[in-house]
């Protein structure tokens, strides 16, 4: 997760990224580089080539605006106040 953290902050700042670039940035953090991270750098960089990260920003952010409520999840809502009208009723024949 550090590694996709790290591109972020160099695709912030204008660098390039790259191998280098990204174990700098990791590493300054204080995380250590095992033969596992290398592979992941690789493939993170990999991954990333031609891949134009603003936009993918900008279209993530719209993808997790909050929704608009269902008509489901408004008749959820509905349905305790229901029940404790229900309820209420039920007393009010207890004690006439």
């Amino acid at each position: 997760m550090e590694n996709i953290y790290a591109a972020l902050l160099l695709h912030k700042l204008g660098k390039e990224v790259n191998e280098e670039n990204l174990k700098k940035v990791v590493t300054a953090a204080g995380a250590e580089f095992s033969s596992e991270e290398e592979v992941k750098v690789k493939s993170l960089v990999a991954s990333l080539k031609g891949v134009d990260i603003e936009k993918e920003l900008e279209n993530a952010s719209l993808v997790s605006a909050a929704p608009a409520a269902s008509p489901s999840a408004v008749e959820k809502k509905a349905e305790p106040e229901e029940k404790k009208e229900a309820a209420a009723e039920g007393l009010s024949a207890l004690f006439g």
